[in-house]
């Protein structure tokens, strides 16, 4: 057998540091991935959270064009609050039960809202769920 065919052989397989470097890179672009994804749920997240909370305010917009006055809880746009405007309640003013915001909390109300005196404050708590904080998630 000549040299070469001799350093063929030996050259068949892979060494050591040739697999540790392809682990490596692998595990680069894995977490690269993982970030991206990461990044993608918190935004999705965020966005859910705004677009029920819009949702939210416009019917509760709705309940205070009936009923003349925004409602002091959430369970207001399900049940009649009865009383002098009993006949006025045009409601369910929901198809369904509102969910609790992407991260398992309660959406919150507020009237007189801080953020808008003449209307309704619906929010979100955020990813923290606590009340305050730069995160929270309010209607416009």
């Amino acid at each position: 057998m000549s040299a070469t065919g001799a350093r063929r052989q030996d050259r068949a397989a892979f060494t050591l540091i040739e697999v540790l470097l392809v682990l490596v890179i692998l595990v680069i672009i894995g977490s690269i991935a993982v970030t991206n994804i990461i990044g993608a749920k918190a935004k999705a997240d965020r966005n859910a959270a705004k677009v029920q909370v819009d949702t939210i305010s416009k019917e509760c917009d709705r309940f205070a064009l009936d009923m003349g006055s925004y409602p002091n809880s959430l369970e207001m746009l399900f049940t009649n609050p009865g009383g002098a405007k009993a006949s006025e309640w045009a409601g369910p003013y929901l198809d369904k039960e509102i969910p609790l915001d992407p991260w398992n909390n309660p959406y919150q109300i507020q009237f007189p809202g801080g953020r808008h005196p003449d209307r309704v404050d619906i929010f979100s708590w955020g990813p923290d769920g606590q009340a305050g904080t730069q995160d929270d998630i309010y209607n416009d």
